[in-house]
Formats: structure tokens, C-alpha cells, sequence
């Protein structure tokens, strides 16, 4: 098995997808966002590159069965019912509800996934239950590829000190991992994080921007290791709890 990271700044293209599973990271915040949703009962979550695609989208949809959600720089898109807090997605908002979102970073990284045979959407708050998804996929031997979904085309160390987690974890007792050098560059980014991800807030530029524009909740939120005990698995255009077994933590 070899596994590849791309750390925020490359522009994916097909070969970098096609046949692999492959993980998209977003920390904040899209993908810890999803994982809130999901996990307090939403139905469904559909990403979408674009404002503009997404509301033509609900039309499709009766508007009690649908919300709209997402960011651009950083806040709540004018007429959408959601921002990207994690916070915001309770089950009293959300439950049996179809979200149609977008963002920034996370939702152009999914859409670029199209070709993978199988993708998952991972933060911290999965992290634990993406690595047993992930090895239980590639106990047959095809290769990996995590994607950093970074902030507006560059580098996010909260991204690739996740990815190199995953990294560690998907390839712990396994001898016949090939590494690029991605991969490696975020084991070594990940190895000060060993003992918890908490300092992260402190060191990651993005985690301060949130925190200086009023979010600093959503950085506390996406800083909670292994929150959640079942993944995020991206499939026929939606996002959608992973029907494998929970992770043990």
C-alpha cells in the first residue's frame, strides 16, 4: 500500500484520486461541521462548490425537507439558514433535515474526489473512526490518498497535523507502507501533537483568524479528539454516516 498527502497547496487532479480511498481533511471547519450534523440526525449532507449552485439545487426540494448552509469568509451566506459553527447544527435544527452546503475549502476538495473508489470526509472529531474505516478498505492493498483541504489554497497546520494522525494510524503495524513524502512531512508535522491536539489553537493561523472574528468556540469544538465514533464517508454526491462499526477509542 502506498499512501500520499497532499498538504493544502497542490491542485488535485484525477491520477491523484482515481481507484484510491481517499480522505479529505478539513478541520475548520467544514469537516467537523458535517460530522455535527450528521451525528445530531441530519439525513443527508450535499456539498456544492458555489453559492449559486447550491440554492438552484434546493429548489428541488420541498423547503420544509431542506436547509441551506455554508461560509464565505468565514460567516453565513446572505439568505442561508446555516452558517459553518458546528454549534449551530443541533438536533432540534437539523434532524431528518437534507443540508445543502458550501464553503471555502472543504466542499471544492470533495467535488475534486469524484474518480476515488472510496472517500471520506475526516477532522479530529473522526479521526479515530476514519483510520478503522479506512484500514478495514485497504486491508485488500489499494493505495491512499488524504487531501488537505488548507485555507483559500495554502497550507493549514491544523490539516496536516490531522493528516499525519491519520497517517500514524492507518499504517501502525503494517510493514509494507510505502510513504511519500507528504505523508512524511506530516508525521513529523503531527509527532508535537502526539499527546493532544489541544495546542493547536495556539499555533494554527487559521484557529486564531476564527477565533479573532468571534468563533473561537468552532476552534474548541474541532480540537475535541475522537468526538464522534463513526465517519463520514462521501458517496453518490452526499455526505452520510459511515455504516461500518463504531471506532474504539
Amino acid at each position: 500500500m502506498r499512501i500520499d498527502v497532499l498538504l493544502g497547496e497542490a491542485h488535485i487532479v484525477p491520477a491523484d484520486v482515481a481507484d484510491r480511498v481517499v480522505v479529505v481533511i478539513d478541520v475548520l471547519r467544514a469537516a467537523t461541521t458535517v460530522a455535527a450534523a450528521l451525528h445530531a440526525g441530519a439525513r443527508t449532507v450535499i456539498p456544492f462548490e458555489t453559492v449559486e449552485e447550491t440554492a438552484q439545487r434546493a429548489r428541488a426540494f420541498a423547503r420544509g425537507d431542506v436547509l441551506l448552509a455554508g461560509e464565505r469568509r468565514m460567516v453565513r451566506i446572505d439568505g442561508f439558514d446555516l452558517g459553518n459553527s458546528p454549534t449551530e447544527y443541533t438536533p432540534a435544527v437539523v434532524a431528518g433535515r437534507t443540508i445543502l452546503y458550501t464553503t471555502t475549502n472543504g466542499t471544492v476538495a470533495l467535488v475534486a474526489s469524484h474518480g476515488a473508489r472510496a472517500c471520506f470526509l475526516a477532522a479530529f472529531v473522526t479521526a479515530a473512526a476514519t483510520i478503522a474505516a479506512v484500514r478495514t478498505l485497504v486491508a485488500s492493498g489499494p493505495d491512499v490518498t488524504i487531501i488537505c483541504a488548507g485555507h483559500e489554497r495554502r497550507v493549514a497546520l491544523e490539516d496536516v497535523v490531522c493528516a499525519g494522525r491519520l497517517v500514524r494510524g492507518m499504517t501502525a503495524g503494517r510493514d509494507d507502507v510505502v510513504r511519500g513524502d507528504g505523508a512524511r512531512v506530516a508525521e513529523l508535522v503531527e509527532r508535537p501533537f502526539q499527546g493532544g491536539v489541544g495546542t493547536v489553537r495556539s499555533e494554527a493561523v487559521h484557529a486564531s483568524s476564527l477565533a479573532a472574528a468571534g468563533f473561537a468556540h468552532d476552534v474548541e469544538h474541532a480540537l475535541r479528539l475522537d468526538q464522534y465514533d463513526r465517519a463520514v464517508r462521501y458517496r453518490d454526491r452526499q455526505l452520510q454516516l459511515d455504516p461500518a462499526t463504531p471506532a474504539e477509542h
